[in-house]
């Protein structure tokens, strides 16, 4: 008689659902990346409604760029889940987690500091994900983004910052989890309360912090100088109430010259962070590119002069500047981040409910190789890593859906603000800068652009006449 997973002890059922489930959305991924990678390669030209949008060569550049980096996202997706895989079945979790029981034994910490214990097992768990994804990172970066044009780091300043993120994150990270693993051991009954409650408080601590404080860190931040420029975005800004106290300018070329923009605060007191990549006027990438007066050729000058990119002109001008911040202001007057704060903590506080409901039960533990002991910590892996994996699935596809109804909606505010035409241009260019390819996959396209197509948002724009 043939024994099939349900005739098998709870534990194991629990294990090799998990396993097969994280088979099944990997298979799922590789084969929608597939279908779009399949779009790259046919589509060649230029397809003729795209005509007055994108130049041949920018198509071709975009296209190449895209299947890199499919192709990479593939071998890197592949690894990933093969060494997830390979730690579940080796038991690699109870493993470490005896080796970071190991480590503080020698420090003569008891089993009891179980808190103590799972800060050691979280350090060597992140270090260990830091180590094994530093390979994958450098190809990204030096092969990938170098080949076509958008590293700006040189290996040096890649590792300091490396280091500085890791060292950042575990000053974060390691209170964090602390706190929070107190709370859980003392809330008694109703610890899922605190314990979202005080989630909530470190999300909103440090959403209000971290552009003052942590990105400052990584990036230079300078204000936007006095000028025609800070005036109208001042006025637009007051023109909705929006209640804008200062406008910075962070040196984001100095790593990649994709661009970006993005505000930041609460209540009365809010920012907005433009990338200077982001600034025809502002960006060192342009500079670059304008004619200098000759010199020698050395070695050092004939490498820094294959370095610059080859496109003039990158960003966009004033008023695209203005539109693109219309749509950003639009989210913020239309009640998206209100809406998305207030989903991500309804879903908080459903999973820590369910987990104060999930964590006394021991086959969950022994399914994962913790037959002796159940830390809090590792209750905290299993069942919001593993055991919501199919919920999490759904809702990331539930907000992926929600966020281009967003887009659209924040187009449209820009398109109300008289900005359809400059939105338009705007669009166009990021995609031209940011080598983002047009065309799409349907299926790919639902399940991960959680921004419109390019065309999809051109054709709600209407039809809008261009320089």
């Amino acid at each position: 008689m043939v024994e099939t997973i349900f005739d098998l002890p709870v534990e194991k059922q629990i294990f090799y659902a998990v396993l097969g489930f994280s088979w099944t959305v990997y298979l799922w991924e590789a084969y929608l990346s597939y279908r779009q990678r399949r779009i790259y390669r046919s589509t060649t030209h230029v397809p003729q409604e795209l005509g007055k949008i994108m130049d041949s060569e920018t198509f071709e550049k975009s296209r190449l760029y895209q299947l890199d980096k499919s192709n990479f996202s593939f071998w890197s997706g592949l690894y990933s889940e093969t060494e997830g895989t390979l730690i579940l079945l080796l038991g690699g979790i109870p493993f470490l987690w005896g080796v970071a029981g190991s480590v503080t034994a020698r420090f003569g910490f008891s089993p009891e500091y179980e808190i103590t214990q799972s800060l050691v097992f979280l350090t060597l768990a992140t270090l260990f994900s830091a180590i094994t994804g530093l390979p994958w990172s450098l190809y990204n970066t030096f092969i990938i983004e170098e080949k076509h044009g958008f590293n700006q780091q040189t290996l040096g300043f890649f590792l300091k910052d490396a280091v500085k993120k890791f060292v950042v994150t575990q000053c974060i990270l390691l209170p964090v989890t602390s706190l929070l693993l107190y709370i859980i051991k003392i809330g008694g009954d109703y610890f899922f309360i605190y314990a979202w409650l005080f989630t909530l408080a470190v999300s909103l601590v440090l959403v209000t912090i971290y552009a003052d404080y942590i990105a400052p860190l990584f990036d230079k931040f300078t204000p936007l100088p006095e000028g025609e420029l800070k005036t109208e975005i001042e006025a637009m800004a007051k023109s909705i109430s929006f209640p804008l106290t200062k406008v910075y300018v962070v040196e984001g070329s100095k790593r990649s010259s994709h661009s970006n923009a993005y505000f930041y605060g609460f209540f009365k007191n809010k920012r907005i962070v433009l990338f200077d990549t982001l600034l025809e006027d502002y960006s060192p990438l342009n500079k670059a590119g304008e004619p200098q007066p000759e010199q020698p050729e050395t070695e050092e000058t004939s490498s820094e002069s294959k370095a610059k990119p080859k496109n003039k002109k990158q960003g966009c001008n004033n008023p695209e500047i203005l539109a693109v911040l219309g749509h950003e202001l639009g989210h913020w007057k239309l009640g998206h981040t209100v809406k998305n704060i207030v989903i991500s903590q309804m879903n908080s506080f459903l999973c820590f409910s369910l987990f104060a409901v999930l964590i006394g039960r021991k086959e969950l533990f022994v399914a994962f190789g913790f037959t002796g002991s159940q830390p809090t910590l590792i209750g905290l892996m299993i069942i919001f890593q593993f055991i919501f994996s199919p919920y999490n699935e759904l809702l990331s596809f539930c907000l992926t859906v929600l966020s281009r109804r967003f887009e659209f909606q924040a187009d449209a505010f820009a398109r109300g603000m008289g900005k359809a035409s400059e939105l338009y241009s705007a669009l166009i260019k990021l995609n031209k800068d940011n080598l983002g390819f047009p065309v799409a996959d349907w299926l790919f396209s639902m399940w991960h652009y959680s921004h419109p197509p390019l065309l999809e948002r051109l054709r709600a724009l209407g039809s809008v006449k261009q320089d």
